[in-house]
């Protein structure tokens, strides 16, 4: 797996269904490394600290393998990378081989699988749809989040090498199933 985009955003207002809703999903790419910390990634907004950030969440990633997925479902919506609010866009990203509590050493970083995203209703504000939730809900490519073991810079280009493997431990695809069949 290799670093294709690395992504920040600020935090933005937006009006969604006569709200004004406040956001930190709005990440876009940018061409210098980022500093990923214990708690999120420097410079970047984490807007609701309840869901996003702290250390089992310092870092998203989001495989751009699964973008083609969802520009043939929204075709009129303009793509990037970080369009789901990840802070790493990554190559090949395939959550069923994807275990808990690997580690991997990206850049000067440390990062270990912690969980996959559970989608809120900021995505929907994010592709101005709210049917994206259940849709995203409904399908594996949920993304991981990474607790940070060793800070450090990440760039596009950086390749993710495994240094510790959890094959005992359940695929990110396996929690994200257990937590869809707990809410149904």
């Amino acid at each position: 797996m290799k670093i294709i985009s690395v992504n920040i955003g600020a935090r933005k207002e937006i009006q969604w269904k006569n709200s004004l809703v406040t956001t930190g999903i709005f990440k876009y790419p940018v061409k210098a490394a980022i500093s990923l910390g214990i708690e999120n990634v420097a410079n970047d907004a984490v807007v609701d600290r309840i869901y996003h950030g702290g250390l089992n969440k310092a870092v998203y990633a989001y495989g751009e393998n699964h973008y083609a997925h969802w520009q043939k479902l929204y075709p009129n919506l303009e793509f990037n990378f970080g369009m789901f609010g990840e802070n790493l866009t990554i190559s090949k990203l395939c959550e069923d081989q994807i275990f808990v509590g690997d580690t991997f050493e990206v850049g000067s970083a440390i990062i270990e699988v912690t969980k996959p995203r559970e989608p809120c209703y900021k995505l929907g504000v994010r592709f101005g749809d709210a049917k994206v939730i259940k849709q995203f809900w409904n399908d594996n490519k949920c993304g991981v989040y990474f607790k940070v073991l060793q800070i450090g810079e990440v760039k596009t280009g950086d390749v993710l090498k495994l240094v510790k493997h959890q094959a005992d431990n359940l695929t990110i695809a396996q929690v994200y199933q257990n937590i869809k069949n707990k809410l149904q």
